[in-house]
């Protein structure tokens, strides 16, 4: 877990069939597309522009330090090469690995690999009615049994296996990973990748939780990541019209949360049917990697701070240090901050190098002044406390 909660940052990757049809992912199930009329879409899916080492120099930029790619959707089309299924790009009119070619072009940027993999496929009626199409379920599991063990077995060493698609009609609890054969998955996945992480999505709690466009922290002590859209919450997938992006000081603010809360933010991406990522993403990304460069020091490797920011913002720690993360900067330029029981040595400004003065005040208060009247950063000024020891709060 090491590594996982020293990065704070990662790049989520939804790209498929479905992004011919601009559409978002569950496209296919959404709009009830019979299979072989989806299937078609196979003949068309040649993506000349796809370029594995642009995406990882991307998240490189903007301070991400690992990728997961969709590897196989709901849709059951893979961007891999599978001896247990026909429906893959390397069929398709790409005759492509595209999974070998994220996987090369990670290795060669130094960031950490991660596969996502939907256990669940619309294709099998099985899935649906297990009881009228019995041999068809059947199929279904040993399907993502297989394709996982060639995900395990053919790329190297991967980092993190992120299922989804693990929920099943008219199942619960320990039914679902009854019914995936989730514990002798993962355990063949862990003797193949002794290293990697697995996600919650199989039924079992395994090393993450994944919390699903909303950042909320789990217990501490517990690896978490939570995973989210840059624009509508209805499409991972590329949807052609999409005005409704958020903006750069929110994709920061859910950073700097999930970074408070010792966990992680996994901020997606769905680049269009030729493979590049459209400029609303790869300009947030670079204004998020912008901020990064700055301000690292406040999310890699963080710690929760036993105090806040009060109304300023949210703060996060790394040993003796404290970090106030001011979203909403004071008119007077003077930071008033409740419940810091430590001695402050220092408080700089990370944006600026500017060291603010000093002054303790009643009721276990601390104030910052000689600051500027209008935030050194527009998005998130960080102020560095150095303590005369591990945050405490009074």
């Amino acid at each position: 877990m090491k590594w996982f909660h020293e990065a704070r940052f990662g790049i989520f990757v939804h790209w498929g069939l479905y992004s011919l049809l601009g559409r978002g992912e569950w496209v296919m199930h959404v709009e009830r597309i019979p299979a072989d009329e989806y299937a078609k879409l196979a003949r068309k899916f040649n993506p000349k522009k796809f370029d594995a080492d642009a995406w990882a120099a991307l998240a490189k930029e903007a301070g991400a330090r690992y990728m997961v790619l969709t590897t196989r959707h709901h849709d059951g089309f893979c961007l891999f090469d599978s001896s247990a299924s026909d429906f893959t790009s390397v069929k398709s009119s790409a005759k492509r690995d595209f999974v070998a070619e994220y996987v090369e072009a990670l290795r060669r940027a130094g960031l950490k690999i991660g596969f996502y993999y939907s256990l669940l496929d619309w294709r099998f009626p099985g899935y649906f009615d297990r009881e009228a199409h019995p041999e068809s379920a059947k199929a279904l599991v040993e399907q993502a049994h297989a394709q996982v063990k060639e995900l395990m077995t053919n790329y190297g060493k991967i980092d993190i296996l992120w299922y989804d698609g693990g929920w099943v009609p008219g199942l619960t609890g320990e039914q679902i990973a009854d019914f995936w054969r989730a514990k002798e998955l993962n355990a063949t996945v862990r003797k193949l990748q002794p290293h990697i992480l697995i996600n919650n999505r199989s039924g079992i709690p395994e090393d993450l939780d994944t919390p699903e466009q909303h950042v909320t922290a789990s217990a501490p002590g517990r690896g978490w990541e939570s995973c989210m859209t840059m624009g509508d919450s209805c499409g991972w997938g590329y949807v052609h019209n999409n005005p409704n992006f958020k903006t750069v000081p929110q994709l920061i603010q859910h950073l700097v949360t999930a970074a408070a809360g010792e966990g992680n933010y996994l901020l997606n991406v769905g680049p269009k049917p030729d493979g590049t990522i459209r400029k609303e993403e790869v300009e947030r990304l670079r204004a998020i990697g912008r901020w990064l460069s700055v301000n690292c020091e406040s999310i890699y490797g963080s710690e929760r701070c036993p105090f806040g920011a009060g109304m300023l913002g949210l703060t996060t720690a790394k040993g003796n240090n404290a970090y106030l993360h001011v979203f909403r900067w004071p008119k007077q330029g003077e930071l008033s901050i409740p419940g810091i029981k430590n001695k402050i040595k220092s408080a700089t400004v990370l944006a600026t190098g500017q060291h603010a003065r000093i002054e303790t005040g009643s009721n276990c208060r601390t104030f910052l002044k000689g600051l500027p009247k209008r935030p050194p950063d527009p998005y998130d000024t960080v102020v560095k406390l150095v303590l005369d020891g591990k945050p405490e709060a009074c």
